[in-house]
Parts: C-alpha cells; structure tokens; sequence
C-alpha cells in the first residue's frame, strides 16, 4: 500500500538510549518497579512477576498510538489489535480479560496513581496517552489482588516529568493506509531556589544543579487513519499536562490531566469465516446499512500531594475527577428492536466519575528492614445512560425513539495493607490483604407496558489476603512463591437484565472468585544477562458467563469454574554496548473445569459447553523475540521482532477458531544532531512477509461474525526532532 509523505518535522521523545546505549545495562536488567508494593524496590527482590517496558522501547521507531506496540514482548499478557478504534484494544493478563467484548475488563490499570477503570472494572486502553509514557509496569500472578476488583493483572503507566531546561519536542509520522500522527511536546522546569548558603549565581538553578521547584511537561497530538479495511477510519485528538510543584525537598504537589476525543469514529464489526476468505479488507453490509460508528470524549484530571515526614514515613494524597460522553449507533437489525424491552440501536452515554485515596508508607532500615504500606480507596462513577431506535421511518443509522434511560451509579470503597519483611540474610517475606465493598444502584425512568422497572441495587464485598516468600540462593539467583485470593464483580452490562426476564437488576449474578498460585526464579546469570521464569495456576469459580440473548437483551450467569494454568519465560541479553537481545515465551492452559448452558439466540436453541473445553480469546502458546543493534549519538540502529501466536478460539463450544501466525517486523533509525536540533528519522515495516491473519476475535458473536482480519505487509516512516533551549 501506499505510504503517506512525511510533512514536516514536528518534535520527539528521548534520545538518551541513541547517546549513551551502554550507560546502566545492570539497572536495566533490575529495574526497580513501584506496582507490586507500592514502594519503590528492585523487581529482582520480589516474589511477584513484575514487567518493566522503558521509554527506549516505547518509542524506539513506533507510531505511539496503541499498547500493543510495546507491549507485545510481556509475557502472560496477549494484546490483540482490533483494527478498530471503535472498540480499542482487547488486553488479556494469565486470561482474564480476554471475554471483553470492548475495552478493557479483568486487568486494573493506572497512570500516574489514579485509576483508569470503572469500579465495575470496565476500562479503556486508549486513555493512556503513549506521547507522555516514560515507563509501563506490569504485574501479574496473586500480588495483582491489592489493587482490587477486577485485577486479573495491573498495567500502571507513569508519565515523564519535564527535562532541567526547556525543551521543544515532538514527532510526525505517515504510513499505509492514509495513517498519520503529529504531535508537540513542551516541558521544562522554572524557579529554581538559586541560593546554596546564601549564594545565588542569578539562574534559575541552584548552584548544585539541584532543578527548581515548577516542573511541567504539555503534550499534544493527532493520531488519523483511513484502516486497513472499508469503513474503519478514525481520528484521535489526545493532550496531556503534568504540573508539578515542590514546596520543599519533602513536599510535592503534582496536577495531572489528560483529553481524549474520537469523533464519528466508524466500526467495521466482525466478519464470517467466508467473509474474510472471500476479502479480510470487507466490512459487514450492516456497517454500511447502519453507518456504524462510535464517538468518544474523555477528560479526566487529578492532584497528588506527598509529604515525606522522615526518611521512613510518607503519605500520599489522591484526588481525581472526570467525564466521559460516547454516542454509539450499533447494527442492531430493525425487527430485534421491536421487542418492548430491546434498548434499541443508539447508546447514549454521559458518565461522571471521580475518587480519593490516602497512602501511609513506612520504609524500615537495618539489618533486617520492614517495608509498610496501607491506605483507603473511594471511587464512584454516575453515568446517564440512554438507549434509542437507529432509525426514524426508513432511513437507517440515525437516532430514532427513546428505549432506555436509567441512572447507573457504581462505587467503590477499599482498605489494605501489604509489607515486606527481610526476616534472615537469604529470606524475605511479602505479604497484604485488601477488603473491597462495591455497590451498584440502577435507576430506570423508562417504564412502559411490556418493558417493566428494573430499577435495584446490590453490593458486593470481598477480603483478599495475598503472601509471598523470596529466597536468596545467591547474590545472582532468587527463588519464590506467592498466593492469594482475587475476585471480579459483574459489570453494569452483565447486572442490568435478568435470564427470566423479570424485573430489576440481576442479583442471582456474584462475583468470580479465583485462588491464585505462582512459582519461579529470577537470575542474573551475568552482569548483562536476565532470566525470569514463573509457573502459575489459577482457579476462578463462578466464572460470569452468556446465559441469554433475546429481545435485545443479553444476560449473564455464574456458570462454571475454570482453570488457568502455565509458564512465563523471558530473557534480555546485552552484548557489549551496541547489541542486544529480548525473547519471552508464554504456555497458558486455559479450560473450562465445569460443562454449562446457555441460550445464544431468541430461539429456543439451547448450546452445551463442555468441560475441558479450553477459554475463547486464548493462545495456547505466544512467543516474542526481538534483536536491537544500535550506535551512539550520531549513529544507526536496526531491529527485528518476530511474533508467534497460537490458534485461538472464538467461542466456548470450540467450533470457531482464529488459526495461528507467525510474523516479522524490522526498524530502522538514524539519530544525529544539527545545531541544538537533535533529529532522529525512522522507518518500519510490519508483517514483512505479507502473512494473513486475524488480529482479534469478538467472543461468542451471536450472528456468527467473529473474526477482525489485521493488515499484511505494511509500511510507517517517521521523524524525531527536540530543542533544548
């Protein structure tokens, strides 16, 4: 396909990876995370998988526009881009997440401290501005439960801070598919306190060097595409700002924001087997008929306060609030809204959303130091949510009669405490616990003849008790074990209805529970070489599953236990200053422990799932591996990624199936300097071999059309630019 020209040059990210490739190989291989305890410790001392993804591979010649970029490389985890910014990413941690049918569900995700999931634990990838990411963690396995409802695992992004001066940065980017991205970064720190005993030497540093008190980083881009296939194009408007102010060494007040618009965003749907042999590159006629699309606006913002009263003891202050409006026009087929209880074709959201937090950390000392952290949660969001016809007479995919409007309220409130505690010179053990308690409240105000008041409420609560134990065999080589409780409350989309059609929302449905188990070793076999592994099984019961879909309505059912079980394996190797080598390999059994039934159409047609079928949405096996060669400043780099992935079932009865591919990306850059501009130009070719596959599966799809093809050989270049001043 066609490349779209590159326009001019806007600004970028880092180039600090391109000027010194060899500085801190050994912090790189033991990075240290905050998501597994919330205090700042060596991924290596911990009995937990715990993922580090840096700014150098976030935006080491990709587009910044989707998790699955950088991503792609943790074990345990399986992305799988849609080719549909209607929908966004489907993310999937040990198989949790995978049944979401749009955005995120089973995984807690965090940027900067403040949650971007509902309470109900639905959320969103594509609030998670990439521009800003300086450094992704991601932890999965029983540690995962401290974070609460719905945390099959944790992706926690923190975004950067601005540079000691002021710098202009930015990147602009054509590809295939009519695909660009612009964007302009401005970030700097003013008012320096310039006196060190009495001195001042008139700047706005202090003559140590030490940065001044006001930090600040401002990010703007604009992310469109026309799509690999027909009826798929979007356009992306996202900003960013992170203000920080220090009112002493032990003070900090951090404000945070962020924007994300998609307007008319088009939603090609999913596609029969015989639909993507015939042409992968086709919508389904019912796109088109109903001019299916989707249009989002999300503000979110938030302050964060933390004071260090010693050395051992700080608390950390969070408050956030935001909206979300969506207006999205679905293929619902005329007659399936004639039905006096169908909420019709239109979904007409405006959600409100916002939560406190307070943290206590102490960090202990000595020979035999104790870590504390405790704290409380309160999140709560409130959304007017309509439903209307999408059609008005004949024409189609417009917004027709009202068919649903209630008031849906979800809250959250939760207490833990988690520590670690160094018990012997070889010994270490972690160990916390977290009581949630989330309530739901429907309000109906659409009550009709033959479409009765479904107004309720219900709460949920759960205690969660996690432990794990460390072994230092040698400086170089760890051993551990951990296990814990988790579990996962419906959503308010599985709550509304009930399977008997009566009234109210669905209190027969609880919450999932699961009983989590991990094992594994982390090694530093040398001073630049890393190999973590880890075994895990889990044991969720009353796993939320299809029970109906008539009139419009689609219910749900504690069904079956299920069980997940597998090994985690990665390495990261670096040879000498300018080579280095990533791989990581994921094994996951994922089964149904139960047989279950449910009926998947308003037919009387009842399907039988059979235990030991495996989970839909899947892979057995996943493999990543990348070799990355690169010089200083100025100076080229290349990389190659190769990807494997298993077949994966798109429904529970194991009849539909994506089959499995193989593919190979390259990149390569040329980081130089003119002037004060430091220039970094890229290209990239993805799925070079041309390989045809399917991206993503829509599970159990009621008309049949599972499969969201993704696209063949395909071609991006790209240019990087900042200005110090």
């Amino acid at each position: 396909m066609p490349v779209a020209a590159l326009l001019t040059i806007a600004a970028s990210p880092s180039f600090a990876e391109a000027a010194d490739p060899a500085a801190s190989i050994l912090s790189k291989l033991n990075p240290v995370v905050i998501t597994g305890t919330r205090i700042e410790q060596s991924s290596f001392s911990l009995p937990m998988s715990a993922d580090v993804v840096e700014a150098g591979v976030i935006r080491d010649g990709r587009p910044l526009v989707n998790l699955s970029e950088a991503l792609a490389r943790v074990p345990g985890l399986v992305i799988q881009n849609r080719q549909n910014y209607a929908q966004d990413l489907q993310i999937s941690s040990r198989g949790f997440g995978a049944r979401s049918p749009f955005g995120i569900r089973g995984i807690r995700m965090v940027v900067d401290g403040i949650p971007v999931n509902n309470p109900d634990g639905q959320g969103q990838a594509a609030n998670i501005n990439l521009g800003s990411v300086k450094r992704i963690e991601v932890l999965r396995g029983p540690f995962s439960a401290i974070y609460g409802n719905a945390a099959g695992g944790v992706i926690q992004a923190f975004t950067e801070d601005g540079p000691a001066g002021t710098v202009l940065s930015g990147m602009l980017l054509g590809g295939s598919y009519g695909t660009s991205r612009g964007e302009i970064k401005l970030g700097g720190t003013l008012g320096g306190t310039a006196e060190v005993n009495g001195a001042t030497n008139g700047t706005n540093k202090a003559i140590d060097g030490t940065p001044g008190p006001f930090n600040y980083m401002i990010d703007i881009s604009r992310f469109q595409t026309q799509g690999y296939r027909e009826h798929s194009a979007a356009t992306r408007y996202q900003s960013s700002a992170k203000l920080v102010y220090k009112f002493s060494y032990d003070s900090t007040l951090t404000l945070v924001a962020n924007n994300l618009y998609q307007g008319a965003t088009q939603d090609p749907l999913g596609l029969s087997r015989a639909q993507v042999i015939a042409d992968p590159r086709q919508a389904d006629a019912s796109a088109t008929t109903f001019n299916t699309r989707k249009s989002i606006d999300n503000t979110q913002g938030g302050l964060v306060y933390e004071h260090k009263f010693s050395a051992a003891h700080t608390i950390k202050l969070i408050g956030y609030a935001g909206t979300r409006q969506i207006l999205q026009f679905l293929a619902v087929p005329v007659g399936a809204q004639l039905p006096a209880t169908s909420p019709g074709g239109v979904v007409d959201l405006d959600r409100e959303f916002g939560g406190l937090g307070l943290r206590w950390t102490y960090r202990g000392s000595g020979q035999r130091p104790l870590n504390l952290t405790a704290g409380i949660e309160y999140d709560g969001s409130r959304e007017r949510r309509k439903g209307f016809d999408n059609f008005a007479g004949l024409v189609l995919g417009v917004r027709g009669n009202l068919r649903r409007n209630e008031n849906n309220i979800v809250t959250s409130f939760a207490q833990y405490i988690q520590g670690e505690w160094q018990f012997a010179r070889a010994w270490s053990l972690s160990a916390g616990v977290r009581h949630t308690e989330v309530r739901f409240k429907s309000e109906d105000f659409f009550i009709r003849d033959g479409n009765p008041d479904d107004s309720g409420g219900i709460t949920y609560r759960s205690v969660n008790p996690v432990v794990g134990l460390l072994y230092k065999a040698t400086p170089l080589l760890n051993l551990y074990a951990s296990t814990g409780t988790g579990f996962e409350t419906p959503t308010f989309a599985e709550l509304v209805y009930r399977p008997d059609g009566g009234s109210g929302l669905n209190f027969a449905l609880r919450p999932s529970r699961s009983i989590n188990v991990e094992a594994g070793f982390k090694w530093l076999l040398t001073d630049t070489t890393r190999i973590n592994l880890a075994i895990f099984e889990t044991h969720v019961t009353g796993e939320i599953l299809p029970a109906t879909n008539s009139g419009g309505r689609a219910t749900f059912q504690n069904a079956a236990d299920t069980r997940r079980r597998g090994v985690e394996l990665s390495a990261d190797s670096r040879f000498g200053p300018d080579l280095a080598v990533y791989a990581s390999y994921t094994y996951l059994d994922a089964t149904f422990q139960d047989s279950y039934t449910y009926r998947p159409t308003a037919s009387p047609r009842i399907v039988t799932v059979g235990a030991g079928n495996f989970l839909p949405g899947v892979p057995r096996n996943i493999a990543y591996g990348e070799l990355t060669w690169r010089r200083g400043l100025p100076g080229f780099s290349a990389a190659l990624e190769a990807i494997y992935r298993d077949h994966i079932f798109a429904n529970d009865t194991n009849t539909e199936a994506a089959k499995q591919y193989a593919l190979a990306n390259i990149r390569f850059a040329y980081s130089h300097q003119i002037g004060g501009w430091k220039l970094s130009e890229f290209v990239r070719a993805d799925n070079i071999t041309n390989t045809g596959y399917v991206g993503s599966v829509i599970i159990n799809e009621s008309n049949g059309r599972f499969y969201e093809p993704a696209p063949g050989r395909n071609y991006m270049v790209g240019v990087n630019a900042s200005y110090a001043f």
